[in-house]
């Protein structure tokens, strides 16, 4: 049998694949002047605004301290709006602004394109398998799952 070149590591194989997919998005969304991570926060915003910062870290699965830093070049180039929450004045929240939803807008077509080529680059049926696997990795029950394993004795 010949020998496997690269890593067996599970987390280092979809790091690779994360960098490199994203690396290929970042190209297809050039024109707009956005990145794959920027035009997901944009998204994800518009689809759950208001949002604290917290809630959005956890639908994004990111650490709240990076997604702050994420945050800021969104808030200084006026494509989102941060303010206190009048209910509870240690959240943000977090809005698109009308620039905000004019910059997600543009960038639908490119990201169109991007999936389009996603699938025809790894096949229709093959990309639909990959989301179903994906979303299963993100979810909370494989976290439990996996920390079961962590956590379990050796015996």
């Amino acid at each position: 049998m010949a020998a496997r070149k690269g890593s067996e590591c599970n987390c280092t194989t979809l790091r690779k694949a994360s960098r490199r997919i994203s690396q290929l998005y970042d190209t297809a969304l050039a024109p707009s002047g956005l990145k794959t991570t920027q035009r997901a926060i944009l998204a994800q915003i518009g689809r759950s605004e208001p949002t604290t910062v917290g809630e959005l870290a956890e639908a994004l699965v990111m650490d709240s301290g990076a997604l702050a830093h994420t945050l800021k070049p969104l808030e200084r180039d006026g494509l989102i709006a941060v303010a206190v929450d009048p209910v509870d004045r240690r959240n943000r929240m977090i809005t698109l602004t009308r620039r905000g939803r004019a910059k997600l807008a543009e960038t639908d077509a490119l990201w169109a394109k991007a999936q389009r080529g996603f699938e025809a680059a790894l096949g229709r049926a093959e990309s639909e398998a990959l989301g179903e696997v994906l979303r299963s990795l993100i979810s909370d029950d494989f976290a439990a799952a996996f920390g079961n394993v962590l956590c379990a004795s050796v015996r």
